[in-house]
């Protein structure tokens, strides 16, 4: 039996700053809206698109323009304190680089997007990469599905 374990995204103020660190250790100016974006982002426990994040922010503070949100999200991204994620919506869904591995399964019916983690398929990843070869270094494993409870969403 395959061990999975879901991973669940804290919402503590340790991780409100998290994003704020990385950019100060990037030497990184943080306007007062930058710093808005950034709590926002360590905040959500799901993977907002640049619209979502607009949205949480100016629930914040309404003088943030969403030309503003985009720049510094590209900014994050750039620093490599976010990940930026394209599960095939045609919009980009972004968390802040997590402290530890793990992968995504995505319900193409609602969108939700579940992070777990499996020994088991990180060991036949490697494996993998072995047997033809190579040493494996990085990856990422999306998951696209639909419910089998056809009453889900």
């Amino acid at each position: 039996m395959t061990a999975l374990k879901s991973v669940a995204m804290s919402q503590n103020s340790s991780h409100a700053t998290g994003i704020e660190a990385r950019c100060a250790a990037t030497g990184m100016r943080m306007t007062e809206q930058r710093r808005v974006i950034a709590r926002v982002l360590a905040e959500a426990v799901d993977h907002p698109d640049v619209e979502e994040l607009y949205r949480r922010c100016v629930a914040v503070d309404d003088k943030i323009s969403i030309s503003t949100v985009y720049r510094t999200v590209k900014l994050f991204e750039d620093a490599g304190i976010i990940e930026r994620h394209d599960f095939r919506e045609g919009r980009a869904r972004y968390e802040q680089v997590p402290e530890s591995h793990h992968d995504h399964l995505i319900n193409l019916r609602d969108g939700t997007v579940v992070e777990f983690t499996s020994d088991e398929i990180e060991k036949l990843q490697a494996e993998i990469a072995r047997k033809l070869g190579y040493k494996l270094v990085d990856h990422r494993l999306e998951l696209y599905c639909v419910p089998l409870d056809e009453n889900k969403s």
